[in-house]
């Protein structure tokens, strides 16, 4: 009987920001997104990063690009998720998405408000496109984490979910690669139904 490989799943990741865009100072969002999901993700990665202003048209055209053009099933942003004028992120997903996904906002305030309480400003959100995910996350590295991977008490048992334990099924129901995570950084949820035994 024949082993069955991994997927290749593609990744958009987004870091949204003036000052890393023009040079002012290095972007850490990209290579933030980059490790979580490297170390989180058990099938093949094809990359597809952008580094890009905060500005609302040039966002939007570049979730375009990534979903309709680079053929991305997942697509992260980080950065530009605030109240502040420039922070148009949300608003720039919600340009092109076909239907909202409010759940992932709200688990993602919810683990950030274990930390600081000023995480009840913050304005991720997700969105489907085509048969395409798109998360905005938080701009910091160390928030980036948490949301994706939840809250652990010092035994490593799950307090609070990490947003990208419900992803992999998102992607299934959305027909695309069948995800596998590594237990010890994100245990993936699939109702037992839609389970496939591990790939090699």
């Amino acid at each position: 009987m024949s082993e069955v490989a991994h997927d290749v799943v593609r990744i958009g990741v987004v870091s949204i920001s003036d000052r890393a865009s023009s040079g002012v100072y290095e972007d850490k969002g990209l290579p933030a997104l980059q490790d979580w999901l490297g170390r989180a993700v058990r099938n093949p990665i094809a990359w597809v990063p952008r580094l890009i202003p905060d500005e609302r048209a040039g966002i939007a055209a570049t979730l375009r690009e990534l979903v309709d053009e680079a053929g991305c099933h997942l697509v992260l942003t980080t950065g530009g998720t605030g109240p502040a004028p420039r922070d148009v992120t949300p608003e720039a997903t919600r340009d092109v998405a076909d239907r909202d996904m409010p759940g992932f906002g709200e688990q993602m305030r919810q683990i950030s408000l274990r930390f600081v309480p000023t995480a009840i400003l913050s304005r991720q959100t997700a969105v489907i496109r085509g048969r395409a995910l798109i998360l905005n996350l938080p701009g910091q590295p160390k928030s980036i984490a948490e949301t994706l991977e939840g809250l652990k008490d010092t035994e490593g048992k799950s307090v609070v979910p990490g947003i990208f334990a419900a992803v992999p099924y998102c992607i299934d129901l959305l027909g695309g690669p069948y995800i596998e995570t590594r237990p010890e950084v994100c245990a993936a949820f699939r109702p037992k139904s839609a389970q496939r035994p591990p790939a090699a």
